[in-house]
């Protein structure tokens, strides 16, 4: 059996590299690779159309919430996607694993728990706390989250930004482009999601993410 490909992609150095020295002792001849944000992940999967498993953290700069998953999961429909994170708001292991997500591992799992959780999924299982399973359809949020996939992966950054209450100058300023650049993003992004103003694209953002924002951690 060839040796198992995985791509980490979480925002804390630290949490990266203890998961990435736990994978590669728990899994034999593991190639683990690490990414410290989607842009980072996107470059690696573009490269690496081989990657058996992605290690998904859910809370990222730029990109905070399941846009990160379902842009994935679009993108690259063969890589599997895991998602491992702090957050635990109710229903959120359940809209992930709905949304194509193939686990939903909690950083507060052991070792053991988190490495049997990865062997699980690699062959080709689903694993969540307790036996999780997929929350009720949510057709209204699924069709959301067919749009949102078919935004590109700065778009998806920008919507981001909008849900966090960010006015056009500063979401050009943390993306080191011009107004005119954002606003091009944001006519796409209603374009592409089918609405008509940039509140309505963030309600359905927030739909969809399942993730509460009232303060950051991962």
């Amino acid at each position: 059996m060839a040796a198992a490909r995985i791509l980490i992609v979480d925002d804390h150095p630290l949490f990266r590299e203890a998961l990435k020295q736990a994978v590669s002792a728990g899994l034999a001849g593991a190639e683990v690779a690490l990414a410290g944000s989607l842009a980072q992940a996107i470059a690696h999967l573009d490269e690496d159309g081989d990657c058996d498993l992605v290690l998904l953290d859910l809370r990222m700069p730029g990109v905070q919430g399941l846009s990160g998953l379902i842009y994935l999961r679009a993108q690259y429909p063969n890589v599997p996607v895991a998602i491992v994170t702090a957050a635990d708001e109710p229903g959120l292991a359940g809209k992930a694993l709905n949304l194509g997500a193939s686990g939903f591992i909690p950083k507060t799992s052991g070792i053991d728990t988190i490495l049997a959780a990865v062997k699980s999924v690699l062959a080709g299982d689903i694993w969540a706390p307790g036996g999780g399973q997929p929350a009720a359809a949510d057709k209204e949020g699924e069709d959301i989250a067919r749009r949102v996939a078919t935004l590109t992966a700065q778009q998806i950054r920008v919507l981001m930004m909008l849900k966090e209450g960010l006015l056009n100058k500063q979401i050009a300023y943390e993306l080191d482009v011009s107004e005119a650049t954002v606003k091009a993003h944001v006519s796409a992004i209603l374009q592409k999601l089918h609405f008509a103003s940039r509140t309505q694209a963030v309600i359905a953002a927030s739909r969809i993410d399942g993730v509460a924002y009232s303060e950051r951690s991962s």
